[in-house]
C-alpha cells in the first residue's frame, strides 16, 4: 500500500509532504528517481560500466560526457514510470558531495534547472548521507541509535547514525576502502571491472584459506586498513604465476575484506551498544558480508537491515529520501549551490528538528 508521506515520521524527524525527484551523478551512474514516502515510485540508473570497462576504472572526463547524454532521457523515464508530471513533484534533492567534479555538476545543473522551471524547493545532499539512510527504505522500523557500516569503493567507515541527519563517524580506513582493494585485485587476477561483483562471483567454489591474507589493523580499534591486502594480493599472483588458483584467490581475499569488516563491527557493537546494525553502500551487495553481519546482528540481540541489491550502488533513490527529510526540516539551497569533489560526512551534522 502507498504510503502517505503527510504521516511518515521516522527516528523523530518528519519527511517532506509529496513525491521527491533525486538526481544522482556522483561518480558513473546517472540515476533520477521518485520517491513518496517509502514508496520508491521510480528508480532509473544508467550504468556507464560497460563504457568504463575498456580502461579497468572510471575515466572522469569519460564520465562526465556520459552524464550529460543521459541525463534527460532518464530522467523522462523516471516520470514516466512514476506516472507523474513535474508539476506534481513536492520537491528535489540532487548529490552535490562527494564525488567527481564535472559528475556532479550535470546533476546540480540539471536539479537547479528543473527548481527553477517548476518553482520547487531543492536540497543538495551528502552522497553518504542517501547510503547511510538507505536501510530504512527496507525497515523503516528500525530503532535508533544505528550503527552503519558503510562499504564502498570509496569509502570504509562506522557510522553512528542517532537520527537522520545526525551522524557521528566511529571507525574509517586509514589508507584504501574496502571496495578498491575489490577492484584492484580483482585487475591483478584479470578479472575486469567492477571488481566486487567479479571476485564474489570467481570466488564461489573457491577455498577462502588457501591463501593466507592479512588483516589490516586486527585488534587496534575501529579503524580499518585495505592497503596492505592489496599488496599481498599483488605479491600472490606475481609468486603463484600460472599456478594460481583464480577461485581460491579470490575467495580469500572475499574471505579477508569480510573477515576484517565483520570484526571491527563486532567491535564497536560490543562497546557502543546501538540499538540496531546497518549495512550500506555498493559492498552491501556481498553475500557473504550481508550474511556475516546479519549472523552478527543475531548473535546480539539486535535488528538488522541492509537495502535491497539495487539500492546499494549508486542510485537517486537513496538521494531522495535523504532529501525528503532535509526539505521536510525546511532546508533549502538556493541557486549558489555548488558541488565538492572531497568531502567526507562530517563527524557531527545538525541534528534535524523533532517537531
Amino acid at each position: 500500500m502507498r504510503q502517505n508521506p503527510t504521516m511518515l515520521e521516522i527516528g523523530g524527524c518528519k519527511w517532506q509532504a509529496g513525491p521527491i525527484l533525486g538526481i544522482e551523478t556522483s561518480c558513473d551512474e546517472t540515476s533520477v528517481a521518485i520517491v513518496d514516502g517509502l514508496d520508491v515510485r521510480s528508480n532509473i540508473v544508467s550504468s556507464q560500466a560497460e563504457l568504463h570497462r575498456k580502461w579497468g576504472g572510471v575515466v572522469p572526463e569519460a564520465a562526465a560526457r556520459a552524464h550529460v547524454e543521459a541525463i534527460l532521457p532518464v530522467l523522462r523515464e523516471s516520470l514516466e514510470t512514476a506516472s507523474l508530471k513535474l508539476s506534481e513533484i513536492a520537491g528535489i534533492a540532487v548529490t552535490n558531495r562527494p564525488g567527481l567534479v564535472g559528475a556532479l555538476s550535470v546533476g546540480v545543473t540539471a536539479a537547479k534547472g528543473l527548481a527553477f522551471a517548476t518553482g520547487k524547493p531543492f536540497v543538495g545532499v551528502h552522497h553518504l548521507e542517501g547510503h547511510v539512510l538507505s536501510p530504512l527504505l527496507s525497515n523503516s522500523k528500525l530503532p535508533f541509535p544505528q550503527l552503519c557500516l558503510l562499504v564502498s569503493g570509496g569509502h570504509t567507515e562506522l557510522v553512528w547514525v542517532a537520527s537522520p541527519g545526525d551522524y557521528r563517524i566511529v571507525g574509517q580506513t586509514r589508507d584504501d576502502a574496502a571496495g578498491e582493494a575489490f577492484d584492484k585485485s580483482a585487475r591483478l587476477m584479470g578479472l575486469g571491472y567492477p571488481g566486487g561483483w567479479a571476485i564474489q562471483q570467481a570466488a564461489e567454489g573457491g577455498h577462502p584459506r588457501r591463501y593466507p591474507l592479512p588483516v589490516g589493523l586486527a585488534g587496534e580499534g575501529f579503524d580499518f586498513s585495505f592497503s596492505g591486502l592489496k599488496t599481498a594480493v599483488r605479491r600472490l599472483v606475481e609468486s603463484e604465476g600460472d599456478n594460481l588458483s583464480i577461485a581460491d584467490a579470490a575467495a580469500s581475499l572475499q574471505h579477508a575484506i569480510v573477515s576484517a569488516l565483520a570484526a571491527k563491527t563486532a567491535a564497536a557493537i560490543q562497546e557502543l551498544a546501538p540499538a540496531a546494525l546497518t549495512l550500506a553502500g555498493g559492498v552491501a551487495a556481498n553475500k557473504p558480508l550481508r550474511h556475516s553481519l546479519q549472523s552478527l546482528a543475531e548473535r546480539e540481540g539486535i535488528p538488522f537491515a541492509a537495502p535491497t541489491l539495487e539500492l546499494c550502488t549508486d542510485n537517486a533513490a537513496m538521494i531522495a529520501f535523504a532529501g525528503g527529510f532535509r526539505l521536510g526540516a525546511g532546508e533549502r539551497a538556493d541557486w549558489t549551490l555548488d558541488v565538492h569533489s572531497n568531502s567526507e560526512l562530517p563527524a557531527s551534522l545538525t541534528a534535524l528538528p523533532l517537531s
